[in-house]
């Protein structure tokens, strides 16, 4: 397979883009495939003495033409001189000029590699090599180049032809490039035209010779389609575009895979990414462009918000592809759920902002993780910006307003101050807890046993290392203003086996002192706000 390496004398790249203007300041980077083609051609007619490709040349092109190489760029950065040129009109005894940028790639004393995967024979690879040695310059007449077939195996490429369906990871960018249609659909596809175009011209019938007229208008008609792709490669673009063209005949666009540093204006950076020190609690405040609350969502609203923000977060941390942040997702590398007693994150909407009974509207998300927030779940969270869920009224404007441990909740003002005191209760702890969202049981209800009310609670309670409570009572009036909530997920997890929410109270037999343990939140869809309580103080 060959293989050809190419230095840069003068330490400079000059192309442009096919498409663009020189003044757009582009540079093709790295050189494409077509005009790597026409400079092998170019080089057999000016060194090899052709005077038409000959059959060998021919074979070779064919296949170079017939497959999409691969390069390894050397380090290389943008930059570029600007010039007033003479346009050959004199104003007012001064001739005229005009301003043009020159750009190029600075790659110094690096190395190019391009390689196609294709078998040549011996004698196609001596002529490679032969017009390989001949080549010149590449490109403008001032990239001055020099050439030679490699004998080296490579294997890692930094910019490569895109595959359906694949994607090289987030430091790379696609760029297109200009390539010739491999030989046999071109034919095929010149075929179909030069019929087409015939057609409107139809030999005579019989024995009758066709006019001369005739003869000429089906030559002018077939004359746009090259009879074959090595004939559209020596045309110029003269021809082309009097025929019609907007760009040369067997030619297409390929999208192309490169390194996103490939091609640097300057220094390329290096941001540090900032570090922060493990956290267990995370609050962010929900707020609309106009500041009105009432547009803020329901508090009915809390499961389906907290799984969006949770679904977003997720995605920020995956970029694209699979997310190893077990704090997040609640899963271990494999994708099997994490056996920590739900010390995973727990994303919990609330609603603080209004004193004593709240106006029923999510202005607060708390975000809380007994087995701590790292570097990645911060970044996270702190680039989440906007959200949004059914109920509110457009985008909701999210914002970080604290970060540390569940103390540092306490220290808020009032009206939030009343509010977290219920949601942790107070320091020397509580006996008696109520339903803050409604709590769903994870297993069917059972009047008595290890699926019973009491034994449930008892079971969720377990899982966290928390105490059991002597007691159980649904509260009616309490499960009727609960009612409204959504108590079904909409992305993942098992459904809970009957979607019905209760209004409960739990009486421990000693004060239930949460410190550490965040807020307290049983059954299904605890880590997305239902099932959580407050304390009732005596």
């Amino acid at each position: 397979m060959p293989t050809l390496k190419l230095r840069f004398p003068g330490g400079r790249y000059h192309a442009t883009p096919w498409g663009h203007h020189v003044n757009e300041g582009l540079i093709e980077w790295p050189p494409s495939p077509w005009r790597l083609l026409r400079a092998l051609i170019a080089c057999g007619f000016s060194s090899q003495h052709w005077t038409e490709i000959p059959p060998i040349g021919r074979q070779l092109i064919n296949k170079l033409a017939g497959v999409l190489p691969s390069y390894r760029l050397p380090d290389a950065s943008a930059a570029h001189s600007r010039h007033f040129m003479p346009v050959g009109v004199l104003a007012k005894g001064r001739e005229q000029t005009t301003l043009v940028f020159d750009t190029w790639a600075d790659v110094g004393d690096g190395e190019m590699f391009i390689h196609w995967p294709c078998e040549l024979t011996e004698e196609e690879a001596a002529l490679l090599g032969r017009l390989t040695s001949a080549l010149g310059y590449l490109g403008r007449s001032e990239s001055w180049v020099e050439a030679e077939l490699s004998a080296e195996n490579l294997s890692n490429f930094n910019a490569f032809p895109h595959r359906e369906g694949g994607h090289p990871g987030r430091h790379f960018e696609q760029v297109p490039l200009m390539a010739a249609i491999p030989p046999e659909p071109y034919a095929e596809w010149q075929r179909r035209q030069a019929e087409a175009a015939l057609a409107a011209f139809p030999l005579p019938e019989g024995n009758r010779k066709p006019s001369a007229k005739l003869l000429r208008d089906r030559e002018r008609a077939v004359a746009p389609f090259p009879p074959d792709l090595l004939s559209c490669m020596t045309k110029d673009t003269a021809w082309w575009k009097q025929q019609g063209w907007s760009q040369p005949p067997g030619s297409q666009r390929v999208l192309y895979w490169r390194r996103s540093d490939a091609l640097q204006v300057g220094a390329p950076p290096h941001p540090k990414p900032p570090h922060y020190s493990t956290v267990t609690t995370m609050l962010l405040s929900l707020t609309t462009p106009s500041g009105n609350r009432s547009a803020l969502p329901p508090t009915t609203r809390t499961l389906p918000l907290a799984e969006r923000v949770h679904k977003q977060l997720v995605g920020i941390v995956a970029k694209g592809g699979a997310s190893d942040c077990r704090v997040l997702t609640g899963k271990d590398e494999h994708g099997n759920p994490l056996h920590n007693h739900h010390e995973h994150a727990h994303i919990t909407p609330l609603n603080l902002a209004k004193p004593k009974d709240g106006d029923g509207r999510i202005d607060h998300i708390l975000i809380f993780a007994k087995m701590g927030l790292r570097d990645d779940a911060q970044r996270a969270i702190r680039s989440l910006k906007r959200t949004w869920v059914k109920g509110g009224v457009g985008e909701f404007q999210v914002a970080v307003v604290g970060s540390g441990d569940l103390e540092m909740l306490r220290q808020l003002p009032e009206p939030f101050k009343h509010h977290i005191e219920e949601l942790l209760g107070p320091p020397n702890g509580c006996k008696e807890w109520v339903s803050a969202t409604p709590f769903v049981f994870p297993r069917f209800l059972k009047p008595r046993g290890k699926n019973a009310m009491l034994g449930q609670i008892n079971a969720e309670l377990a899982s966290r290392q928390l105490p059991e409570v002597v007691d159980v009572r649904v509260e009616p009036v309490l499960t009727r203003e609960l009612r409204h909530f959504v108590r079904r997920r909409n992305h993942g997890g098992v459904p809970a086996p009957v979607d019905d929410g209760y209004g409960l109270r739990l009486m421990f037999a000693e004060p239930l002192s949460l410190h550490d343990q965040g807020p307290l939140a049983l059954g299904y869809a605890a880590h997305y706000g239902l099932g959580l309580f407050r304390a009732c103080p005596g």
